[in-house]
């Protein structure tokens, strides 16, 4: 949609150009929207919850009444949600750090995550940016004046760049809102746009005419609508193996009601010749009795070739896994004995697409705290171009093993700096405030282990420790 950039520069924005931008995006909003859904388990996104009985009215002798119609399981297999929620737990199962040796910067960004939340707000921006192919960010300043942040759901956000969403030319918002007429409660559509400067927002009561009804500035230098991509090709992480999931589980459901079936089998006897009275009669006492020599009562059953379904279910969940670039936890291979390189090698695929979304998610966050700084340097309490001072650590959320890396900690001591070293301990989060930490502890305690403060107090009153 990058086309209407120039279409903006030389028009400006109106009401007709969000139309048009609008319905433009409605095929990739509708995709989000159902991917949401399918997510949710919701039936408007599973096409396995909405399946219907097969008529079989007609087909075949119509003399025969089928019994085999009569069960319709509608078994999910919730590999969607599954695939999201490993990818974003092994992702921000540890929170994202951010680190900078700019003081005044560093107390900006510590008061600005702490007043949003930072740690929840990221999780859910790199959830559903793996479920939708890409997430959107709005950066806003309140009525006490301090800058917010929101994660503004996908597919009511269309971000024009002219190269990547996560430095934006142009940036639309549009949703559907409630009013109140009287006690009538009156449906009405939104539409935000910003630029470099303003807001400009447009109304309309029926998706047609959007009329402009105000303009003011955002108080930021630069768009503070981004996106944040999943990926380059802007794919969610289930989008490769729908159909997948989908034949597994119409597998699984039609393998569920043959079993179910069993019980409606048609009963067969030979040799005795049944009424309607006799077959009431049946169904009280449960006894035949069959004077034929040769005859003989029995059901008619299907024979469930239960291996070649187990087969067919293992293949699948195997390919769902292997083009999803997941893995799963539960599998008996996760074990305790397994060490750290085997860890790694199982999870490659699974890294890879981490990696992937890592390095998008940072070119997002540089664009949010450019945009951030330019409204605190006009604050004057922080430098404009202090974003580029400003890096961001990710850590992956996987057992570990503490004996392990505090020995290998202690043999890296003295040959590797000590904040690379402490980087690579799993259970230190901000290896920033551990420095700070350990040269606040060692200037507390002498040579011999002893509190400073407990032993000058201890020397006051005349007493020897």
């Amino acid at each position: 949609m990058k086309e209407f950039i120039n279409l903006i520069q030389q028009n400006g924005i109106n009401g007709n150009i969000i139309k048009l931008m609008i319905e433009e995006h409605r095929p990739i909003r509708d995709k989000m929207i159902k991917l949401y859904a399918r997510y949710k388990a919701d039936p408007s996104g599973v096409p396995i919850l909405t399946r219907k009985l097969i008529d079989y009215e007609g087909i075949g002798n119509e003399a025969v009444k089928r019994i085999d119609d009569k069960v319709n399981n509608k078994l999910n297999n919730s590999f969607d949600s599954e695939i999201i929620d490993t990818k974003t737990g092994y992702m921000f199962g540890h929170p994202i750090t951010y680190e900078t040796e700019d003081e005044a910067l560093k107390k900006m960004v510590s008061t600005f995550n702490a007043r949003n939340n930072i740690e929840d707000s990221d999780s859910e921006l790199g959830k559903t940016a793996s479920i939708c192919g890409y997430g959107a960010r709005l950066l806003y300043v309140d009525e006490e004046g301090n800058e917010r942040l929101r994660n503004v759901d996908p597919w009511e956000a269309i971000i024009l760049a002219s190269d990547d969403i996560t430095e934006p030319t142009f940036g639309l918002r549009y949703y559907q809102v409630f009013e109140w007429s009287g006690e009538t409660k009156v449906t009405s559509y939104r539409a935000d746009f910003y630029d470099a400067t303003y807001i400009y927002s447009f109304k309309s009561s029926d998706k047609e005419l959007y009329q402009l009804i105000e303009r003011k500035p955002h108080m930021f230098d630069g768009c503070p609508l981004f996106g944040v991509p999943n990926n380059k090709e802007l794919k969610g992480d289930t989008e490769k193996v729908i159909s997948l999931i989908d034949a597994y589980d119409r597998t699984l459901s039609d393998a569920s009601n043959e079993i179910e079936q069993f019980r409606l089998a048609y009963l067969i006897v030979k040799g005795a010749s049944l009424d309607e009275e006799d077959m009431e009669s049946l169904k009280k006492s449960g006894v035949f009795e069959v004077f034929d020599e040769n005859g003989d009562v029995k059901f008619l059953t299907k024979e469930i070739n239960d291996t070649m379904i187990e087969n067919h279910l293992n293949r699948l969940e195997e390919n769902i896994l292997r083009f999803a670039k997941t893995v799963n936890f539960s599998d008996g291979s996760f074990g305790g004995t397994i060490t750290g390189v085997a860890m790694r090698y199982k999870l490659m695929a699974l890294e890879h697409k981490a990696i992937t979304m890592e390095r998008k998610m940072t070119a997002a966050f540089r664009y949010q705290y450019k945009i951030l700084c330019s409204a605190w340097d006009k604050k004057i309490l922080a430098d404009k171009e202090g974003y580029l001072k400003l890096w961001f650590q990710f850590k992956r959320n996987l057992p570990v093993n503490i004996l392990e890396e505090a020995q290998a900690s202690a043999q890296l001591k003295g040959q590797v700096s000590e904040e690379t070293r402490l980087a690579l301990l799993s259970f230190v989060d901000d290896v920033r405030f551990e420095l700070e930490r350990m040269v606040a502890e060692r200037d507390a305690y002498d040579l011999e282990g002893n509190y400073i403060e407990e032993q000058e107090q201890h020397e006051d009153y005349g007493l020897q420790k």
